[in-house]
């Protein structure tokens, strides 16, 4: 998932809230409102965009952090709830900032 989504205030429980709405959307839909469906939308600002790269895809070129959780969050979102426990790689800026593997 990315970094901030809702304010810096309420980073560590982000997880929670986005796991809120699996009662309106399935977990697919939640997982790409978190991720692509952003970088969608930053794309729209085109010039404005404060972004060298592409956005919300995993290619050559593109800005994307990564994360490998232990286990599916489209079989169960509540994966991401805890992320101290589930996140066992985090991949930002090209680096690799957390390998439990």
């Amino acid at each position: 998932m990315s970094d901030v989504l809702f304010s810096p205030e309420v980073t560590r429980r982000q997880g929670i809230m986005l796991t809120h709405l699996s009662r309106w959307y399935t977990n697919a839909e939640t997982r790409r409102m978190a991720t692509s469906v952003n970088a969608e939308l930053l794309a729209l600002s085109n010039l404005r965009t404060p972004f060298p790269g592409k956005l919300g895809v995993i290619q050559e070129g593109a800005l994307a952090d990564i994360l490998v959780l232990n286990g599916n969050p489209l079989e169960d979102i509540r994966l991401i709830e805890d992320p101290e426990k589930n996140v066992a790689v985090v991949m930002k800026d090209g680096r690799v900032r957390k390998n439990a593997l």
